[in-house]
């Protein structure tokens, strides 16, 4: 029997929960699932369970019983994110706030609550706001950027690398984003464990996450008022000098919602690469095989463990259709990323490479697209890559079934990858080269859980038989011209 399209915001939804001990108990008003709570444990294996259910669009439960529509397709989240006169983020809209559902202390708040800033903006608003931020980031320098992410690499590695053994989410992921981003904003000095416990913490909307937030925000603002009066050449300056003019609480707001924002992702990125190349023999071979690159490995895990599961919410601005579900103005839907990733009819092999598909939805898409995803995949492009050349023999140093992970609606976070790997030396950071861009991860030979290699001359491989070494002959400075090449060639050399 197919069920019958229902809103779960609809006021006439009167059905009665089941009774303990029927096949349904566990659901909450309506028969409805819950995403929270002992039967939301595994919220992987929820959301198939409603796509069997009810399809692409199911209607499910949020904390406190919020009724709110699970978008489970790839198409039909697409469709959503890049339809701003069918649905938008303005909380303002969304029904449950309206009629006292969602109260002040509801678990949530923080992801819901509306501020005036471009994630919840729509239409002229939305583009003088977005407008700065995007503007400010098409100033950062990524040549620049990645020789950054390098050293810093380097200097975290440091901390470690004469033990033999790190916890990789604590001494690496944590740290590398925030001393990024800190570099980004223009405010290296402010980089330490206290601004990276702080921004861990402020998401979880506990009481010291209020703390926390307030002592981020003092930093931002002192930034701003730094940076007004006295501009450089970093991101906080050309957010301040946009011709949108934003007020000095705008930008403070800002730099807030992207220093959160990037910063989980990128921890939640950089974690999730490392943990698949050190668990997995298929993933770990095509890197050292040369059938895969990190770039290639990062898009990969964004497909199979997005650095955000969900975003909460989207809000229909009017009545519409949706994956063959009736949505009633006022509701809100989930966009959903993980469940969108491994659609059976975008994925119907989830174990097929994904190599050269950015189709999936880790960043968004449509108006609210994440603006800073480059900065992400530099940092996980260049910080796994100098990692493993760094520690090429790293191994996990625990079975994979002992990892843990914390999960709730919005992310799934490791909470911890301990390695082993033979003590290394420190390296003199100061001494590396300020001007020469990182190298390429294909002119390496690190071979991932291995050995590392002694130093020695290279010897050329059996299935690629070199070319004949002509006599001495004393070697250009830098490439010759074209018609030298070109007789070069003529003549077989």
């Amino acid at each position: 029997m197919t069920p019958e399209p229902l809103s779960p915001t609809s006021p006439d939804d009167t059905a009665l929960s089941p009774p303990p001990g029927c096949p349904a108990h566990g659901t909450g008003p309506g028969g409805l699932r819950r995403l929270y709570g002992p039967e939301a444990a595994d919220l992987g294996a929820v959301y198939e369970k409603l796509r069997a259910e009810h399809g692409a669009v199911a209607p499910a439960l949020l904390h406190d019983d919020v009724p709110i529509w699970v978008v489970l397709g790839h198409g039909e989240n697409m469709h959503m994110v890049r339809s701003p006169s069918q649905y938008c983020r303005d909380t303002r809209l969304w029904t449950p706030l309206h009629d006292g559902t969602v109260k002040p202390d509801h678990p949530l708040m923080p992801h819901v609550y509306w501020q005036p800033i471009c994630c919840y903006a729509e239409g002229d608003e939305h583009l003088r706001l977005r407008g700065a931020v995007t503007g400010a980031m098409s100033t950062i320098d990524h040549r620049g950027l990645r020789r950054h992410i390098n050293r810093a690499t380097q200097l975290l590695v440091n901390k470690f690398c004469e033990e033999g053994r790190a916890d990789l989410v604590s001494q690496f992921c944590e740290h590398l984003p925030m001393a990024v981003l800190c570099e980004i904003f223009g405010m290296p000095d402010e980089y330490n464990d206290r601004i990276v416990e702080a921004t861990r913490d402020l998401p979880k909307g506990t009481e010291t996450a209020i703390a926390s937030n307030a002592y981020l925000m003092d930093i931002l603002m002192r930034l701003t008022a730094r940076r007004r009066a006295e501009p450089e050449d970093d991101f906080t300056s050309h957010l301040i000098n946009h011709p949108a003019k934003l007020t000095d609480e705008e930008v403070g707001q800002h730099l807030r919602v992207v220093m959160i924002a990037a910063y989980e992702a990128t921890v939640n990125l950089l974690a999730n690469v490392l943990r698949v190349v050190l668990t997995n023999p298929g993933f770990r071979a095509q890197l050292n095989g040369g059938q895969m690159t990190v770039p290639q490995a990062v898009e990969q895990s964004l497909w199979d463990e997005p650095p955000f599961s969900t975003i909460i919410p989207y809000i229909a601005k009017q009545e519409t259709e949706l994956g063959g579900q009736r949505i009633r103005k006022g509701d809100g839907l989930l966009f959903g990323i993980a469940p969108g990733n491994v659609d059976p009819r975008v994925r119907p092999d989830l174990k097929a490479n994904m190599q050269g598909n950015r189709s999936h939805l880790a960043f968004g898409g449509g108006p609210h697209e994440c603006p800073g995803q480059d900065i992400g995949r530099a940092v996980a492009d260049v910080g796994v890559d100098a990692l493993l050349t760094r520690i090429p023999d790293i191994q996990l140093a625990c079975e994979e079934d002992e990892l843990r992970w914390q999960e709730s609606i919005s992310n799934r976070h490791l909470v911890e990858l301990p390695v082993k790997f033979v003590p290394k030396v420190q390296q003199d950071v100061t001494q590396l080269p300020s001007i020469n861009p990182v190298p390429s991860q294909r002119s390496k030979n690190w071979q991932v859980g291995m050995a590392e290699p002694q130093a020695a001359a290279p010897q050329p491989t059996v299935s690629e038989p070199t070319a004949p070494t002509p006599e001495a002959t004393p070697e250009p400075v830098g490439r010759p011209g074209v018609f030298r090449r070109l007789l070069q060639w003529w003549r077989g050399n």
